[in-house]
């Protein structure tokens, strides 16, 4: 009885060893290998295959998976490294690496550790590269010293299956003395430039108000000139109104001696008045008074009247015809268009100012001068006296009436 049941649990024994054989090789023959995923199969030691993203079936307990190889871009970031510059100065730099696995046999099968590899080359490439650079130009090159390293690290890890995609200097620290020597340096420059555009701002101010000084006595002088020239006209117009009203009027010896009369009192005014100057027609004049009121003509002093009053009446009348014709019209400018005139020509000179203010701070140019002339002027003219105007046609001196 015994010996049956011992057989039996043999065969149990037996039986499940074989379902538990039957199912782990079932598990060994499937393989599921992820996406951006490859996986290098050997057989019995030797490289077999290369299984890429999917379901694969192995020989069981003959192909084994030797590596799993991840497709993706990686990226690695390496401690600073100390490199030694031309100028003998020691700068540290930290490199950052994008790198992506493109034969995964290769990967595995050409080198032990593909990224200790690019890490020490690329200490050795950053270290040949900045060595034949001053610390100037390592600062300001970082695209020129990037480009260099990828094309090294490119073209040594081209037979690892690596593909470098791209390399980056994330800092460049130099020695401490040599920052603080490079704040010096910055804060002197930024003064310079603070200093220069200091001495630009008032060197404009300054041509700014010389030029509005120029054009405001520019201005004024051309004003008091209109002044001037008006009133010369309002004299010249009075004075030959005042000739025009005495020549009509025809005034007599009795009015002028009259007027005579009523000026000498203002000619012995004064406090220093010592000597009184008389008129040489002062005698004639009180002649003609004597005669005025009754004096006997051919007495000293009292003028003879003409043979024939009528005859004289009458070249007077003649006389005082004549001079009215010659006199005319007076040939003077209306006060109130010259003085449209003068600002006209003001208004003229500030916008030409203005013009010429706004170019100031460009370079001189010969051109430019006449925004300091009036609107429409032009090349400056010598300065010149003004023409005196003509007050109409000069009279013919009077006849002396015939004694």
């Amino acid at each position: 009885m015994s010996d049956p049941s011992a057989g039996t649990i043999v065969l149990w024994i037996v039986i499940l060893a074989l379902v538990i054989f039957v199912v782990v090789a079932l598990f060994k023959m499937v393989q599921v290998v992820p996406q951006a995923t490859a996986q290098v199969i050997e057989r019995l030691g030797r490289y077999s295959k290369t299984f890429e993203p999917g379901l694969h079936w192995l020989v069981p307990f003959i192909d084994k998976v030797r590596a799993k190889v991840d497709l993706r871009e990686q990226v690695v970031s390496f401690p600073p490294q100390p490199v030694i510059t031309s100028d003998n100065l020691v700068v540290s730099i930290d490199t950052v690496i994008y790198f992506q696995v493109t034969e995964p046999k290769s990967a595995v099968y050409e080198i032990a550790n593909y990224i200790t590899g690019i890490e020490q080359l690329t200490v050795t490439t950053l270290r040949n590269v900045v060595g034949s650079m001053d610390l100037e130009q390592t600062l300001t090159s970082r695209d020129q010293i990037n480009g260099q390293l990828r094309g090294v690290l490119d073209e040594a890890t081209g037979r690892w299956g690596v593909r470098v995609n791209r390399v980056e200097l994330k800092s460049i620290d130099p020695p401490q003395s040599v920052q603080g020597a490079m704040e010096q340096q910055m804060r002197a420059e930024r003064d310079r430039r603070a200093t220069i555009l200091t001495a630009e701002g008032v060197k404009q101010s300054q041509i700014l108000t010389a030029e509005g000084e120029k054009q405001s006595q520019i201005l004024r002088a051309e004003g008091d000139a209109q002044a001037q020239i008006l009133t010369a006209e309002g004299e010249a117009r009075a004075i030959l109104q005042v000739f025009d009203a005495i020549h009509t009027g025809d005034a007599d010896p009795k009015l002028l001696a009259y007027q005579y009369l009523q000026m000498l009192p203002q000619i012995a005014n004064g406090t220093a008045s010592k000597l009184w100057v008389v008129p040489t027609e002062f005698t004639a004049a009180l002649g003609s008074i004597a005669q005025g009121f009754g004096g006997v003509p051919g007495t000293p002093g009292i003028p003879t009247p003409p043979s024939g009053e009528d005859e004289a009446e009458d070249e007077g009348a003649a006389a005082q015809r004549a001079r009215s014709s010659m006199l005319g019209s007076p040939a003077l400018t209306d006060p109130g268009e010259a003085l449209a005139e003068a600002r006209r020509q003001a208004e003229a000179a500030t916008a030409d100012a203005t013009s010429a203010g706004t170019r100031s701070g460009a370079p001189f140019d010969p051109s430019e001068t006449r925004g300091q002339r009036p609107s429409g002027a032009g090349p400056t003219p010598p300065a010149t006296s003004p023409e005196p105007r003509t007050l109409g046609g000069e009279p013919d001196e009077p006849e002396a009436p015939q004694q």
